[in-house]
Formats: structure tokens, C-alpha cells, sequence
């Protein structure tokens, strides 16, 4: 089901499914199996605009709305959930928080060169002892006259390994604590920059994650985003892009684990009778179906809003919690659907089933995001 798409917004989820079926989903499975995406993939999908598919035209950039992203965001993850995830984060956290925040210069300097792929964006503000607790984070970037100092280490670093353009969430006023972070835009080709190991990760294997850190890096004044101290405020806006987009990349993990599963009991023999004619399994077919168009409208409605201009973070963590616990419950069923086989890495809904796991995670925790709801209802 499309909620309400234009006739430009379902011609580009279209485009986007053509060459997710194409070219994305035939390596999928290889793409798994190695942990890694493929430069020419990459380069390829930066040929026809998708790196630049959120960035502003006079910068190069397709200057798409939110919700035709989220729509080709989906194609993508139906395919593979681990590019689509690097294609996400560049597009929505590192290309948006650049162009909402960042000087004429910067823009200048940065998003053209994003728009093209030529760099890839990596998002960096987890570290190794403050995920939630943002405010709990220790990387600094100390004031030295003509350019920041900065120290420190990111985990979970999406994109890491391209070392192209960094986005680093740091204590300018360590004194300050939350009310002393700021964000800077950090060229990933610094020297001081030293990448960890690559994460051995159980799903979204596609996906390069790993550590960064930042010892004694010089990053230049100018490169500061928005104004001094805003980062935890700039951090929180910018996540309800970022759980938007988790919405959808679950959202396109089920749906392609429902579509196997729904064909599936139509092929599987038992009893001399597809299994789809047992009402267990039929039970199952409508659970998932329900749960799984439940979860496109409270994703649209999120991404609607977000392109109104509306404020959304109570819709955007209700779509989030929402679709990634839908998802992990659709891949379960879906894997039940298939028996043994569906534990067989042969079949797709092993891997979906293994990508659904770290959507209730990354982007807030599920508990996180009920703690967010909870909140703004009780403010209300």
C-alpha cells in the first residue's frame, strides 16, 4: 500500500524498485556473505542522483522532499537493508543537517561533492560509553585560535571506511556538559583520523560500521555547524530524520519478508495442500499484512509532516518504535512460515530476519522512543 503518493513520488519509488531488483538484489546475498558494498554499485547509483537525492539543486543535488526519499529509501532496503542504510545516512543525517545548518561556504564546499558521491557522509555521535546519553559524550573540540582541537572516539560509525566527509558531534565547552556540545564538519582525510576494525555485525552486513578516532585533528573554524553550543539541540532535530528513515528501512525489510513468506505458502506442499490453506498459517499472512500497512501510514504521516515543516518527534518515534518492532515481528513469522528453511541461509528471510534486529536499536532504542512519546503526551 502507497499512502497518498503523487504521481511523481510513486514514478521515483518505481525507478528506484526497478533498480533495486535490477542491480541490488541479485548481490544481495553476496553483499551479505563478504560485508561490503560494492564501489561500483555505489558509483553507479551516484551517476543516476541518489547521493544527492535530498541536496538542494543549486548545489548539484535532485533537492528532493522527504518523502520521495523515504519511498526510494524503501525500494532499496527491500533489496538490502546494509546499502540501504549507507544510503540513508548520507542522504538524510549528513546531506540535511549540512544543508539545514551549515554556512553559504560550507554548503558550497561539502554538498556538491556529496551530490556526486565522489565522498561519502558518516554520521559520528555514539561513542563507547554514551549511546542514549548524548550529553554523556567525551570527544572534544577545544578552541586553539584559527581551528579546533579535536579528541576522542566514535563507535558504530555508519560509512566510516570511505573516510570522506565526518560529521562529529564534540565538547567545545567540556565544562558545559550537554549545553557545551557543538557540531563540526570534519574531512575524513584529516591527519590525526585512525579507523578501527571493521564490526563483524549479524545483520545490515553490507554496511561498513566501525570505530573513529580523532587524535590531536585540526579542523578549521569555519568548519563549525550552526552556532557554538547548539549541537545537542542540532543532534535532537536532526534525529527525527534519522528515526523516519529507520521507519522505512523496516518497513522495506518486512515487506520483502511478508512477499516471501506469502509465496512461499503458496508453493510449500504439506498434507497434499499448499500450507496457505491451513488457517494457522493464513492467521499468520493477516497478522502481517495488517501490522505491515499499520506501519506505512504512521511512517508517512511522519514524513509528511516533516516536509510541512510541522513538528513530528512525537510521530516520527511513534513510526519508529512502531515499524522496527512490526518488522522483527514479520521476519519472525516469516522465518515460522518457511519451517527449517526459512533458518537456511539459502532463503532471503534468514537475512531479513537477521537485518530487523538492529532497527529497534540504532536511532534510539525502542525504549528510548517510548520515553519520547510518553513525554510530549504528558507535556501536552
Amino acid at each position: 500500500m502507497d499512502y497518498k503518493l503523487s504521481e511523481e513520488e510513486l514514478e521515483l519509488k518505481e525507478m528506484a524498485r526497478d533498480l533495486a531488483n535490477k542491480r541490488i538484489y541479485p548481490i544481495a546475498l553476496e553483499m551479505d556473505e563478504k560485508a561490503t558494498t560494492p564501489d561500483d554499485l555505489i558509483a553507479e547509483c551516484a551517476e543516476l542522483g541518489y547521493f544527492g537525492f535530498t541536496v538542494p539543486e543549486e548545489y548539484g543535488g535532485l533537492g528532493m522532499p522527504s518523502t520521495s526519499f523515504m519511498g526510494v529509501l524503501q525500494e532499496f532496503c527491500s533489496a538490502s537493508a546494509g546499502f540501504g542504510i549507507l544510503f540513508s545516512v548520507h542522504n538524510s543525517l549528513i546531506c540535511e543537517i549540512i544543508t539545514n545548518f551549515g554556512s553559504e561556504e560550507l554548503k558550497k564546499k561539502y554538498l556538491p561533492v556529496l551530490a556526486t558521491g565522489e565522498k561519502i557522509g558518516a554520521y559520528c555521535v555514539t561513542e563507547p560509553n554514551a549511546g542514549t546519553d548524548v550529553a554523556a559524550l567525551t570527544t572534544t573540540a577545544i578552541d586553539k585560535g584559527d581551528h579546533y582541537l579535536m579528541n576522542g572516539t566514535k563507535a558504530f560509525v555508519t560509512n566510516a571506511k570511505y573516510q570522506g566527509v565526518y560529521i562529529v558531534f564534540a565538547k567545545t565547552h567540556p565544562e558545559e556538559g550537554r549545553k557545551g556540545i557543538s557540531c563540526l564538519v570534519v574531512d575524513g582525510d584529516s591527519e590525526g583520523i585512525t579507523l578501527g576494525k571493521h564490526e563483524d555485525k549479524c545483520g545490515i552486513r553490507a554496511s561498513d560500521t566501525r570505530e573513529v578516532s580523532f587524535d590531536d585533528v585540526k579542523v578549521p573554524k569555519e568548519n563549525l555547524l550552526g552556532n557554538l553550543k547548539e549541537g545537542f539541540k542540532m543532534a535532537l532535530m536532526n534525529l527525527n530524520s534519522g528515526r523516519i528513515g529507520v521507519s522505512f528501512q523496516a518497513i522495506g525489510i518486512a515487506q520483502a519478508a511478508f512477499d516471501e513468506a506469502l509465496k512461499y505458502s503458496k508453493e510449500r506442499q504439506q498434507f497434499g495442500q499448499p500450507i496457505s490453506n491451513f488457517q494457522a498459517i493464513q492467521f499468520k499472512l493477516a497478522d502481517m499484512a495488517t501490522r505491515l500497512d499499520a506501519g506505512i501510514l504512521l511512517a508517512y504521516r511522519a514524513s509528511r509532516m516533516k516536509d510541512a515543516g510541522e513538528v513530528c518527534q512525537r510521530q516520527a518515534s511513534m513510526a519508529k518504535v512502531f515499524c522496527t518492532e512490526m518488522a522483527n515481528f514479520v521476519c519472525n513469522e516469516a522465518v515460522q512460515i518457511h519451517g527449517g528453511y526459512g533458518y537456511i541461509k539459502e532463503y532471503p528471510v534468514e537475512r531479513y530476519f537477521r537485518d530487523a534486529r538492529v532497527t529497534e536499536l540504532y536511532e534510539g532504542t525502542s525504549e528510548a522512543q517510548r520515553m519520547v512519546i510518553s513525554r510530549d503526551l504528558i507535556r501536552e
